[in-house]
């Protein structure tokens, strides 16, 4: 079985999401959350034709949906020639089956969706070891759907114990594949370790954020280097390091993977390596799309990432990008209403930030036109500065 492979081209294939309302969101997170599914889709080369949410205490532990509403969707696939529906949440593989076996078309869920997107956006020998082990711990579980005949891919001799069942072959395969890939891993972290260690003592910079909002950009403006952008989501997934000088002080500035909410289990941890760089960096620069009606909650979604994977203090400089793209509609006057995200003029969201951040460690630019360059500059160098200091204070090339 491939995993989730969607067909790439102009058109793509036809798609519908699905989603739900629970009691733990509200409607319109909901909503937030289903539109941007249909961004990793348009990612993937999928054509959305059609959305449905459907209010939900629990998801059905057979179909996810209930029963009107798979019908509603099954009806919708067969009038419109659907060729896939994707879902908003992970299915269990009883959920997979049920469902495939109901609206007969391709079923995907969030997390295949997105080791989807990985597969096609991997590059290197480490990104393309971290998906394919993320890809068979996700199909491992989810064999009993599926005739895959993996042994063939190995040779069938000497393979099958007495009384084997295929499904247990596949499984016992895809064990064994998944603990080489593990070992492939751990030798490519060691030399990873290896070049980490022998770029020298200078101060080290990570660029963190969610996915999609310019760290990329952001990159090849600080370091004058051609690193890979456009606006997609995960459009970087190997950790691009690079030297930079800012007056006469150099140091280190890496571009990592971005975070996205409802992120594979599979994923994090296949990738923890790459993430090594957050983990050893000595600043870290947050870098937040401010155009995105919820920044807010994408702002919030890394810092808890963040946590889980480094627990110590870093200084962090928040960097508020895309300035050039913010829009907002004016509260009427007469509305008793209080003021939504949507209603706070650029200069009210600063100095709310501002605040909150302290003005030192809080930037406001635009990346893609250069707008307040020179600012975000200054505030990394004084950064940097006071870190070498303190790493080498009788060192005073610089002061």
């Amino acid at each position: 079985m491939e995993i989730g492979k969607i067909k790439e081209g102009i058109e793509g294939e036809s798609a519908v999401l699905v989603g739900a309302i629970t009691q733990d969101q509200t409607e319109e997170e909901a909503r937030e959350h289903i539109n941007e599914l249909a961004f990793l889709a348009e990612t993937a080369g999928a054509r959305t034709e059609k959305m449905f949410l459907q209010k939900l205490q629990v998801p059905h532990p057979k179909t996810f949906l209930g029963t009107g509403k798979i019908d509603e969707v099954k009806n919708y696939i067969q009038e419109h020639e659907i060729e896939m529906v994707i879902f908003d949440d992970d299915l269990s593989p009883s959920q997979l089956r049920n469902v495939e076996r109901i609206l007969n078309v391709k079923i995907l869920d969030r997390s295949n969706l997105i080791l989807d997107i990985f597969a096609s956006r991997a590059r290197t020998a480490h990104a393309k070891t971290q998906v394919e082990l993320a890809q068979y711990e996700y199909l491992l579980p989810r064999l009993t759907r599926m005739w895959t005949h993996l042994e063939r891919q190995k040779g069938g001799i000497g393979m099958r114990g007495p009384g084997e069942t295929q499904i247990e072959t596949d499984r016992r395969i895809i064990k064994q594949k998944i603990s080489l890939l593990k070992k492939k891993l751990k030798e490519i972290d060691k030399q990873k370790a290896v070049q980490r260690g022998n770029r020298g003592q200078l101060v080290r910079v990570a660029l963190v954020g969610y996915t999609n909002v310019g760290k990329s950009t952001i990159m090849n403006a600080l370091s004058k280097s051609e690193v890979f952008a456009e606006n997609k989501l995960f459009a970087t997934l190997d950790t691009t390091v690079r030297k930079v000088v800012i007056e006469n002080l150099p140091f280190l500035l890496s571009d990592t993977v971005g975070f996205i909410r409802k992120l594979p289990h599979q994923l994090v941890e296949s990738f923890k390596s790459t993430l090594d760089e957050v983990r050893e960096s000595d600043i870290l620069v947050h870098v937040v799309d401010i155009s995105h009606s919820n920044f807010e909650d994408h702002y919030n979604v890394v810092n808890e990432t963040l946590g889980e994977i480094d627990k110590s203090e870093k200084p962090t400089i928040v960097v508020f990008n895309k300035i050039d793209a913010y829009t907002y509609t004016p509260q009427d006057e007469d509305d008793l209403e209080p003021k939504k995200q949507e209603n706070f003029s650029l200069e009210e969201l600063k100095k709310q930030w501002m605040a909150k951040l302290n003005n030192d460690k809080c930037v406001f630019i635009s990346a893609e036109k250069k707008e307040n360059f020179d600012e975000l500059k200054d505030v990394l160098y004084s950064e940097v500065k006071r870190i070498f200091k303190e790493r080498y204070p009788y060192n005073n090339f610089l002061y």
